[in-house]
């Protein structure tokens, strides 16, 4: 029996935009409710500066991260990418009415549910 996703171009588009979506929702409840659309209970996020395990793990880094970037927006700059339960795409962060800041990739697993089991992030620009 197979572990892979079987996923739908659709669906994987979903679960990714509802994921960048969480990096933007400053509402609580909200974004915690997102996490659960987008992300399996046992996921994990990790990129070179955060790591971050399972829903309230999510939730935390988040809120870290919109505390410190007040204003900020994650956008998707990509096409989302995927198949054999694997996905990637690229994305922004910065200001909602200027240039980005920061910019990357995020390969991410899925789960056999099709919601995110894991995402590694790798930046590809970042002030000094």
């Amino acid at each position: 029996m197979s572990t892979t996703a079987t996923v739908t171009a659709n669906g994987v588009d979903t679960v990714i935009d509802a994921y960048v979506s969480t990096w933007n929702e400053t509402d609580p409840a909200r974004r915690r409710a997102g996490i659960a659309r987008a992300w399996a209970e046992a996921g994990s996020y990790r990129d070179p500066l955060m790591k971050s395990d399972g829903h309230a793990g999510v939730d935390a880094m988040l809120a870290g991260v919109q505390g410190k970037f007040p204003g900020f927006v994650l956008k998707r700059t990509s096409k989302v990418d995927h198949h054999n339960g694997a996905v990637r795409f690229s994305w922004s962060l910065g200001p909602a009415a200027g240039p980005p800041i920061v910019e990357g990739v995020d390969f991410c697993a899925l789960a056999t549910d099709g919601r995110l089991a894991s995402v590694v992030g790798f930046i590809d620009k970042m002030p000094a």
